[in-house]
């Protein structure tokens, strides 16, 4: 990382709280898969925003 992107975005390689990460795979219907893209498509939002939002919201 160069010196400017340090000075500029000092949160980048000082975070206090780290997240552990984990990767899913779903599997959609093409009919869900759609309803998804139009969805992204309509909102300017991407599909893996819309998911964890979604995710987020759940009790």
């Amino acid at each position: 990382m160069n010196k400017t992107a340090v000075l500029k975005f000092p949160r980048l390689t000082t975070s206090s709280k780290k997240r552990a990460l984990k990767r899913i795979t779903i599997n959609l219907t093409s009919d869900e898969a759609q309803n998804l893209e139009k969805y992204c498509e309509q909102t300017g939002r991407l599909p893996l925003d819309v998911i964890r939002e979604l995710i987020q919201a759940l009790p």
